[in-house]
């Protein structure tokens, strides 16, 4: 609306000319909302044809499927129709309201004023950089989030490391590791049970507990480099570790209540009531999300032909060959057996997709709408040096410098955007708040987070006004005031 009113101040003349020619007001108006209507037509048909070449890229991001044949549903379609004739109306029957009100004498001398305050438009504008400078904050407070849960310390060292899982034969996996030991490109191999296998056990107590049970090669820990804080881990020199002894978490034991958690017992009532004895207790790791409490968890020995999941530490730099001589020795050993293998690092950022599309979602409409905001403000720039531009020769004749006048001008748009900050920021702290109280591990809300998108869009906006301003400002006095 902006926009229109601005653009129509500059054929004030015509309108002038048509109104001493005999066009009414009626005529005239119906000339603005013909204008207006071929205009949101050719805006529409333009939105179609964009929303058909971004519809995948859309779809991508928010997983779904959407198509253009869902415009053709009837009360769809009643609705865009509504709202095409509602925007043309808006768009013209105000600019037509405003100019066709003016004698065409006061017009074709130059004596017309745009008078009034422009409530309309400056509210227009307000709540238009609420929306953005809401969308802004939001965005940088996900993008943040996502950085902070992507590069967060998980317990255990994560790069670097392919993970592989074989379910078809478990018989072979001690010549698989050791043909992968052969090659200088690999550090280490471990191995572990795939998947999560939730079980239950009795402790001395008697009490029942529920945890994650995990079979693991005694280099496991050490290859992920999770540390132990109490105990030791499983030794090689120490037959009866793979027998009837035991790791857990810190989980586990605080679960447990247990002060000495070393040489207590777990029977597991699943198993024909074996009895294990704790020997070492492990330092939390984030074996899941970072959306996910970390449960309790056990670790037992199990002798590497009888595991699936293998996990291969290759050197940094020679990720090429190491994937080579890997894929190369697996189909050796299992010819029969699809290969597919994940970086462990890659599948652990890959569990915060949701949020990286959200943030691109955030990120696109806060451009639009910060596009739409400058826009308006910049129409509203344009009306009102229209309105003042008497005023703005007048102080020029009087000794005014551009830059005193630019500094005038500017003021008054810039109070239009801290109104939109304050009302954004309340509305942008309970929406960051609300999201992250579903985040488990979550960034604490600081003023930065706000004060930085804050500054990026006044700064913009300053730059929007400024170079219009500015050009008011330059602007000859003798071109406003030769009429007076």
């Amino acid at each position: 609306m902006n926009l229109t009113v601005a653009r129509s101040i500059k054929r004030a003349k015509e309108i002038g000319i048509r109104k001493v020619v005999g066009s009414t007001k009626k005529q005239l108006t119906a000339q603005f909302m013909g204008e207006s209507i071929l205009l949101c037509l050719i805006a529409f048909t333009l939105a179609l044809i964009l929303t058909k070449a971004t519809l995948p890229l859309f779809n991508s991001l928010s997983n779904k499927s959407l198509s253009l044949s869902y415009l053709f549903d009837g009360k769809l379609t009643a609705e865009l129709i509504a709202l095409f004739l509602l925007t043309s109306f808006i768009a013209g029957f105000y600019p037509a309201m405003v100019l066709t009100r003016y004698e065409p004498t006061k017009i074709l001398y130059n004596r017309f004023q745009v008078a009034g305050k422009n409530y309309l438009q400056k509210s227009l504008v307000v709540l238009q950089f609420v929306l953005a400078t809401c969308l802004v904050a939001l965005t940088f407070v996900l993008y943040q989030q996502f950085k902070y849960i992507t590069s967060a310390n998980l317990g255990y060292d994560d790069s670097n490391l392919v993970l592989i899982e074989q379910y078809d034969n478990h018989s072979k996996g001690q010549l698989f590791t050791k043909l992968l030991a052969e090659n200088p490109n690999i550090q280490e191999v471990a191995a572990k049970n795939a998947g999560n296998n939730s079980t239950i056990g009795k402790i001395t107590s008697g009490e029942i507990i529920n945890f994650r049970k995990d079979l693991i090669t005694p280099n496991y820990l050490t290859e992920l480099k999770i540390p132990m804080v109490q105990g030791r881990n499983f030794s090689m020199t120490n037959a009866s570790d793979s027998v009837d002894k035991v790791l857990v978490n810190e989980a586990f034991v605080k679960k447990a209540g247990w002060t000495d958690p070393l040489g207590q017992k777990i029977t597991f009532t699943t198993e024909n009531n074996k009895t294990a004895e704790i020997i070492g207790v492990v330092k939390n790791y984030h074996y899941g999300s970072m959306n996910e409490n970390i449960e309790p968890q056990l670790f037992k020995w199990q002798d590497v032909q009888d595991l699936n999941g293998f996990y291969i530490k290759i050197k940094p730099g020679n990720t090429t060959q190491a994937l080579a001589f890997i894929k190369k020795a697996y189909q050796q050993v299992y010819p029969m057996s699809p290969y597919s293998y994940n970086f462990v690092q890659a599948s652990n950022k890959l569990q915060y997709s949701d949020i990286e599309k959200w943030r691109q979602i955030l990120f696109f409409g806060g451009l639009i709408t910060i596009l739409i905001s400058f826009m308006g403000l910049y129409g509203l720039s344009v009306l009102s040096s229209e309105r003042r531009k008497k005023e703005i020769g007048i102080r020029k004749v009087y000794g005014a410098t551009v830059s005193s006048i630019t500094r005038l001008l500017t003021t008054d748009y810039l109070k239009l955007v801290l109104i939109a900050f304050i009302i954004a920021t309340p509305l942008t702290i309970i929406a960051a708040r609300k999201f992250l109280q579903t985040m488990l591990y979550r960034i604490p809300l600081s003023v930065e987070l706000f004060i930085i998108p804050d500054i990026l869009v006044i700064l913009l906006a300053f730059i929007t006004v400024y170079l219009q301003t500015r050009q008011s400002a330059i602007t000859n006095p003798v071109k406003s005031l030769k009429n007076e």
